[in-house]
């Protein structure tokens, strides 16, 4: 068996990148694909669903980071812990962040990524809240450009720091989706 770079010796033992957001770039979808079709093989014992281009990347016209977010649906967490090897076979390093919630890897490092790897269990929350934010997004162009207004600001304010970035995109995050299922009630 091939050696891959365990939590602490890969991602979580690496400089991180900073914070930089670019234009919509259209080659996006088709850098989503060529990845989905890699990971569909690698990773087709586990599969439980469609793989999904989510992020920034996945809504055309919103400002991002260059970074193709995926989405990879299993049965569970537990039942997957295969994938994760099988993740790291084709590039991708491990990271235990939010492990309770999903197997998250980047690649090709945290210094320069181009992917972030998301498996989550297929229907789980995560799931459900990651397909909505996108969706919500892709329908709404004045939404979109609200959440691309946030980002570019807190990108100029936590450039080094990720979770800070992440954490204040939260609230705004969280009423997209409160509206969402108000909308779906209606």
């Amino acid at each position: 068996m091939t050696e891959h770079p365990s939590p602490a010796e890969g991602a979580a033992s690496q400089p991180d990148a900073p914070i930089e957001l670019v234009p919509y770039d259209p080659r996006w979808p088709s850098r989503f694909e060529a990845e989905r079709e890699l990971l569909a093989a690698a990773l087709q014992p586990w599969l439980t669903g469609n793989i999904e281009h989510i992020g920034s990347t996945a809504v055309p016209g919103l400002a991002a980071k260059p970074i193709i977010d995926i989405m990879v649906p299993v049965a569970s967490l537990a039942g997957s812990i295969g994938a994760i090897d099988a993740a790291c076979r084709i590039g991708y390093l491990h990271h235990p962040y939010n492990p309770q919630e999903m197997h998250w890897f980047c690649k090709p490092s945290p210094v320069h990524r181009t992917h972030h790897l998301h498996v989550v269990e297929h229907g789980g929350t995560v799931w459900q809240q990651r397909l909505a934010l996108r969706d919500a997004l892709r329908q709404d162009p004045a939404l979109a450009e609200r959440y691309a207004q946030l980002k570019r600001s807190l990108a100029a304010l936590h450039p080094l720091d990720r979770d800070a970035y992440t954490q204040a995109k939260a609230p705004f995050i969280a009423s997209v989706l409160a509206g969402r299922r108000q909308d779906a009630r209606s």
